[in-house]
């Protein structure tokens, strides 16, 4: 086997020009593996994060991560703040970082074995994807809440047409923090898990699986009225 990183859109195809042409996009995808009885902290496999901090799982294993303030132009880009654990709800969640302009095809929730509690009431669970924290511009999922625990099983995703909108094309949600010129930008998706119920609901026992699946554009094409003007080379 091979691996390799591009640092562009992957094109695939037996026929690259004329009427017949027959390439297409990579779909692509980044996930994170939640293990709430996980006690290792940051950097261990399954790390959940905590009270005001998400974590990205795209290093391997889990890191605390930055969700950024939404702005194209604001250098250094600022992290925005994750609200702490409170009385009656409870945050925790991932952020992914993708290409500017990417257009999103799915996401997948799924609870593995059942999220649960200690010390504390379970009534309602919710998967809230965005580009900010706690944001819903590309989705919600409701998880099923039942004996104060989120029931194991994999959630459909289902959109309304302004979120439909929004997936097609990702938004530049923060400058390049690296200072480097290309790129100059990236989209963020962020997804947060909203726990309700009563004496701070702070998950303590289960697994969360979060994807997301995109596509990532090729500004060399440009559109049918856009420069280049269909270049593929």
């Amino acid at each position: 086997m091979a691996r390799s990183t591009f640092s562009g859109p992957i094109l695939s195809g037996s026929n690259r020009f004329g009427p017949i042409r027959d390439v297409g996009y990579t779909d692509l995808a980044q996930n994170i593996d939640m293990n709430f009885a996980n006690t290792g902290g940051n950097g261990t496999a399954g790390y959940p994060g905590g009270s005001g901090q998400f974590v990205n799982g795209n290093l391997i294993p889990n890191v605390n991560a930055v969700v950024y303030t939404n702005s194209s132009s604001v250098y250094p880009p600022t992290a925005a703040t994750i609200t702490a654990d409170a009385a009656t709800t409870v945050y925790r969640g991932a952020v992914f970082y993708i290409p500017t302009g990417s257009q999103i095809n799915d996401f997948l929730v799924d609870i593995g074995t059942a999220i649960g509690t200690s010390g504390s009431t379970l009534t309602a669970g919710v998967v809230n994807i965005g580009n900010q924290f706690n944001g819903t511009q590309y989705g919600s999922v409701t998880l099923t809440a039942s004996a104060n625990t989120l029931t194991a099983g994999r959630y459909s995703t289902t959109f309304t047409g302004a979120q439909l909108t929004a997936i097609q094309a990702t938004t530049a949600d923060f400058t390049n923090p690296t200072g480097v010129v290309e790129p100059a930008t990236f989209s963020q998706v962020v997804m947060t898990l909203v726990l309700t119920g009563t004496g701070t609901p702070a998950p303590n026992a289960g697994t969360l699986y979060l994807t997301v699946r995109y596509t990532q554009p090729d500004g060399n094409i440009g559109t049918t009225t856009a420069y280049p003007y269909g270049n593929f080379d």
